[in-house]
């Protein structure tokens, strides 16, 4: 039985690239896979590329291709990514143009679009989790994507791309669509798409499924995890894979870290929507059958519904926020006295003001306020946040509480002012046949 062998080189588009560098170096690997969108992350993408037509690809794709197409181009391991986000094509432009500094000629790369589709939705469409429909983020929406299938992707690697770039593209179809071209899996195979949507999801967020979100000192203890190692998966053509790591890093593989990704943004494990498959993962077993390396198999699936998940990115007004330090006796009364102030002066704006919020980091900003046997912190840090209607509401926010400096409680120190115009995301479906993908094929030369 023939075997693949596919790794992660990121899980979101900050991740670190030197394990990246190591599975391209020492992975042995025939697909490199880069998984860096988010769902707000494609929305200020588009965002970028309203105030320049040239922008709108990951921030990280040049740094990251200059340290591994020198080694992916010798070794022909290629390579599949979404870090196209919102201008596939002009980070295909851009890769082409690395490559060619790099001398690596005769490079194909391939930039997948068609996922934007702002122009195509109808208004009438329900938006999830409200009531409301797309007609009501008229005039204010920035994005709207498509989350595309393995399919032309897989059209990119049968033309002979080295390098495939998409946009927004389901997680585990980036994966599932090198398996599909290697083992020539039929589309309507259910139980292997099921198998390859599984191994995608597993390897997606890249170190999660290796130890990283998952070390607890002293009760999920993770070795070595400064020098975590991204994974890999060994595939077998009838979709069984094991998934392990490079011997010599950091992080580990069992059973554990595997079961926690499983279980990662699944709402119902039998029916694990995408794009491809409706795969089910109630009857996963994970097997450790040797340091660092489990056996995944039992996914299956059934015919895809024939709708996709469309993520809308909106304008949503803005946020200010100010931040402020207290120390040493009365810390704490000092804090919620700068609090008591900041509410005050900030009352006469209204309605203006959203969302407000406030608390004292190190008392109450995460649990609760109020816990027993809990002494009182010797320092605390203010922050007042608050969502407005317009840009100059939410700068007074951050002015009020700089203003503590002489006019607050005393002691106060460190103040810090941030402001953010609000990218919401919004989901919606829309029948799979109204997004069409296309695929451009370049050359290094």
């Amino acid at each position: 039985m023939s075997t693949l062998r596919i790794g992660c080189g990121a899980g979101y588009s900050g991740d670190r690239i030197e394990p990246a560098v190591d599975l391209a170096e020492r992975g042995e690997l025939d697909f490199l896979v880069f998984e860096c969108l988010a769902e707000r992350t494609i929305a200020l993408a588009q965002q970028a590329r309203l105030a320049d037509p040239g922008a709108g690809f990951d921030p990280m794709l040049e740094r990251r291709m200059r340290a591994v197409l020198p080694v992916t181009a010798r070794s022909g391991t290629r390579i599949v990514t979404n870090m196209g986000a919102a201008n596939p094509r002009a980070a295909a432009a851009r890769v082409v143009s690395i490559a060619g500094e790099l001398g690596l000629f005769g490079l194909k790369v391939a930039a997948v679009t068609g996922d934007d589709v702002l122009d195509r939705l109808g208004d009438d469409l329900a938006l999830d989790a409200t009531a409301g429909h797309v007609s009501d983020l008229k005039g204010r929406m920035v994005s709207a994507n498509a989350y595309i299938g393995a399919g032309p992707l897989v059209q990119a690697l049968d033309r002979g791309a080295d390098v495939v770039i998409c946009g927004r593209a389901a997680d585990p179809a980036l994966f599932l669509a090198p398996l599909i071209h290697r083992f020539g899996w039929e589309m309507d195979d259910w139980t292997r798409l099921g198998r390859g949507t599984l191994v995608g999801h597993l390897l997606e967020c890249a170190g999660q499924v290796t130890g990283g979100y998952f070390a607890d000192p002293g009760v999920k203890d993770v070795p070595d995890l400064a020098n975590l190692g991204f994974p890999l998966a060994e595939v077998s053509s009838d979709g069984t894979a094991v998934i392990t790591k490079l011997p010599g890093t950091g992080g580990l593989v069992s059973r554990a870290t595997c079961t926690e990704q499983l279980l990662y943004e699944i709402h119902d494990p039998a029916s694990y929507l995408q794009p491809d498959v409706i795969a089910d993962f109630s009857g996963v077993t994970l097997d450790e059958i040797g340091p660092d390396r489990v056996l995944v198999g039992g996914a299956a699936g059934r015919a895809a519904t024939g709708r996709l998940k469309v993520s809308i990115g909106y304008r949503d007004g803005w946020i200010g926020e100010g931040q402020i330090s207290y120390a040493g006796p009365g810390a704490l009364a000092r804090g919620r006295l700068a609090l008591d102030v900041v509410r005050t002066r900030l009352e006469a704006l209204g309605p203006c003001l959203r969302e407000t919020r406030g608390e004292l980091i190190g008392h109450d900003a995460i649990l609760p306020a109020g816990r027993t046997g809990v002494s009182e912190p010797r320092e605390v840090r203010l922050r007042f946040a608050a969502r407005c209607a317009s840009r100059a509401d939410a700068e007074r926010v951050g002015q009020e509480v700089e203003s503590l400096y002489l006019c607050g409680p005393a002691g106060g120190g460190g103040a810090t002012q941030t402001l953010r115009e609000v990218i919401a995301v919004a989901s919606t479906l829309m029948a799979a046949d109204g997004v069409v993908p296309r695929v451009e094929l370049l050359e290094v030369r």
